[in-house]
């Protein structure tokens, strides 16, 4: 069983930034494609960014030029940098281990003040 822990989550102001990591095992991640996720409730989850194993990511029009998804090899992590928040922002935040049984975390809350 994999599992994952997200962290970084809080509550920030209109224009600010966050950093989200999720972390498991060093080779489970290095070797797969990851994503984060946003739900926020009453709405269906939505994928925000992807990054593959040998890095190529991919984003949602939403978020482009907002966000960066990337790897922490020091501390074995997928990182998902978050700037120029938006109220509209505002979901709980998972990542996800895309392998042929998707593994998730449990989530980190980002709430964006108007």
């Amino acid at each position: 069983q994999v599992q994952l822990v997200e962290s970084g989550g809080g509550l920030v102001q209109t224009g600010g930034s966050l950093r989200l990591s999720c972390a498991a095992s060093r080779t489970i991640l290095s070797i797969n494609t990851v994503g984060w996720y946003r739900q926020a409730p009453g709405n269906q989850r939505e994928l925000v960014a992807t990054i593959t194993a040998n890095s190529i990511t991919n984003y949602a029009d939403s978020v482009k030029g907002r966000f960066t998804i990337s790897r922490d090899n020091a501390k074995n992590t997928v990182d998902l940098q978050m700037n120029s928040l938006k109220p509209e922002d505002t979901a709980v935040y998972l990542c996800c281990l895309l392998t042929l049984r998707p593994s998730w975390g449990q989530g980190t809350q980002v709430t964006v003040s108007s």
